[in-house]
Parts: C-alpha cells; sequence; structure tokens
C-alpha cells in the first residue's frame, strides 16, 4: 500500500485523468449526437450504455497493451510509406466520422421523417447506434491508450484514471445532450468539429501530426464565440442584427 502515500502516483492519476476526460471530448458528443435521434425514453439508457461500452474497450486496450504498441509496427508499405494497423484505425475511423457528421449535419438540415418508427424499428435503431458507438469507441480510444502508457507506467494506476474519467463523463452526458439538443446551432459547431477531428485522424495516419493543442484551441474558441451568441439571443427578444458599415450607404 505504499503507492497511497506517494506523491507522483498521485500527481499521474489525476493528471491522466483530466487528460482522459479532454481526450473523452469529442467521444462524449459524438454519442450525445447519435443518441439525440432516438425516442426520449431510450436515450439516457443508451448514452449511459454507450459510456460504460468506453470505459470497457479502453480497459481492455490496456490490459491487452502490448498488442495495442505492435499496432505501430508496419504492416506493408504503400509509395514507401509504412502503413500500421494503427494507421489502418484511425484513416478508416477518421473516415467514419467525416461520413457520420455529414450524414448528421444532413439530416439537421433537411430533417428526416420519423413518425413511422415502430417498436421493432426502435429495437433496429438501438442496435445501430450501438454499432455506430463501438466503432467511434475503438478509434477514439487506441491514441487515448497509447498517451496513458505514455505518461504513466503503473497498468491499475491507469485503469483507475479511466474509470474515474467516464463516471465523470456518465454525470455530464445528461446536461451536455440536453444542451445541445437545446441550441441547434450549437450542434452544427459539435459535427462541424467532427468533421475537423476526422481530418485530422485521416492525417495522422499518413504520418502527417497535427499538434492537438491547435485543434483544441480552435474548438474552445468557436465554443466561446457560440457561447456570447447563445447569451445574446436568450437577452433579446429580437434576433441580434450585426451593423454594417458601407462607405456611402
Amino acid at each position: 500500500m505504499d503507492w497511497l502515500t506517494n506523491p507522483e502516483i498521485w500527481v499521474a492519476f489525476f493528471t491522466l485523468t483530466a487528460l482522459e476526460i479532454v481526450l473523452g471530448i469529442d467521444n462524449i458528443i459524438m454519442i450525445s449526437i447519435l443518441v439525440g435521434r432516438m425516442p426520449k425514453e431510450m436515450q439516457a439508457r443508451t448514452r449511459l450504455f454507450g459510456l460504460a461500452l468506453a470505459m470497457v474497450t479502453r480497459i481492455l486496450l490496456l490490459l491487452s497493451i502490448s498488442w495495442v504498441m505492435g499496432l505501430t509496427a508496419d504492416l506493408f508499405q504503400v509509395f514507401g510509406q509504412g502503413i500500421s494497423g494503427r494507421d489502418l484505425i484511425l484513416f478508416f475511423g477518421g473516415l467514419f466520422l467525416l461520413w457520420k457528421s455529414s450524414t448528421e449535419i444532413f439530416h439537421s438540415l433537411e430533417g428526416e421523417d420519423e413518425t413511422n418508427q415502430t417498436p421493432q424499428g426502435k429495437g433496429g435503431l438501438f442496435l445501430a447506434t450501438i454499432v455506430q458507438i463501438a466503432i467511434i469507441d475503438i478509434v477514439f480510444s487506441l491514441d487515448s491508450v497509447i498517451t496513458a502508457v505514455g505518461m504513466v507506467s503503473q497498468v491499475p494506476v491507469m485503469v483507475a484514471a479511466i474509470i474515474v474519467a467516464v463516471l465523470v463523463m456518465m454525470a455530464a452526458s445528461g446536461t451536455i445532450s440536453a444542451f445541445i439538443d437545446k441550441h441547434p446551432s450549437l450542434k452544427l459547431l459539435a459535427l462541424s468539429f467532427l468533421t475537423v477531428v476526422g481530418t485530422v485522424l485521416i492525417a495522422e495516419s499518413f504520418e502527417v501530426h497535427v499538434p492537438k493543442g491547435y485543434v483544441y484551441f480552435a474548438m474552445a474558441f468557436s465554443l466561446a464565440v457560440e457561447a456570447l451568441n447563445i447569451r445574446m439571443r436568450s437577452a433579446r427578444a429580437e434576433p441580434v442584427h450585426l451593423s454594417r458599415d458601407i462607405p456611402g450607404q
């Protein structure tokens, strides 16, 4: 039990927990958007199930870390570029994110007829949503686990950090989902973020490394601007009209 009094382990635990929460933001946003298209009575259960699935996926990948790290070894080469198992997962995962986020943007703008859903259709929708969540969990968990291994060497500390991070995301998921559903412009902004994330994943599969700090800063800045827009819209009865200084008018 000496680890309980080791400050280095506690610092690593809290740092890794915070990092897992930050890396899980993309995951929870995508899950919230996928679940938002389901019947109201199924949303909370599916959302929690999806996050629990994310936790199990990360822990399983962590316990099979030798296999995960082996994914970085080249399987074959294309035009002199080595392609590893990690590259393939990131490439197809990025394509999936681009396809899914673009599809969701289309449905959000054009609308979709959901009046003919039946109980059997709801069961199929639940299964289809869980399959999509599982794919997203694998894509987002891979880099998360590799990052965790690079920071901490103790597997129990990594598992504990993942469990705490997912529990925090579970507690916040309902609020995040409700907020996204309440503000359609925020949903489109989140989907736009996911297209950026998908593009970054594809770039990284070709060994083009994009600093995550730039991506997260752009996301935070856009969210801050949208939060100001939401605040202004809620404070006024009429829409906000931006003034235009046009010469000659």
